[in-house]
């Protein structure tokens, strides 16, 4: 069996659901604090096409540095956009489980059940 990895953020109130969640199905994933542990760009890279959606659908559009960056601009390249992911973990959704060649984001945290 593959290991269950969670990219966490303690603050975030889905990200310990989805933790508890994982816990009370008895797994004990590896947890990354990835605002500490930012996933570089070809990790993210990796984690995107796990998860199947665009890089775009990953950012936190509400996060200041979304507006800073001028995230919203439609010419920007997927490899921009994970290159801002990856500088600025903050604009990473959360959170995010991976089991094997699968992923999915903890929104709602129940959505985490399929792959595990």
């Amino acid at each position: 069996m593959s290991t269950i990895t969670i990219l966490h953020n303690p603050r975030c109130s889905k990200s310990r659901q989805t933790l508890s969640l994982l816990e009370e199905k008895g797994i004990t994933p590896e947890i990354i604090k990835y605002l500490d542990t930012p996933p570089s760009f070809d990790e993210l890279k990796a984690i995107i096409d796990k998860l199947g959606i665009s890089p775009r659908d990953l950012l936190r559009k509400g996060e200041e540095e979304y507006k800073t960056l001028n995230l919203k601009n439609d010419s920007l390249s997927d490899d921009e956009l994970i290159k801002a992911m990856a500088s600025h973990p903050k604009l990473i959704e959360r959170p995010i489980v991976i089991h094997g060649k699968q992923a999915k984001i903890g929104r709602p945290p129940e959505s985490i059940l399929d792959i595990i």
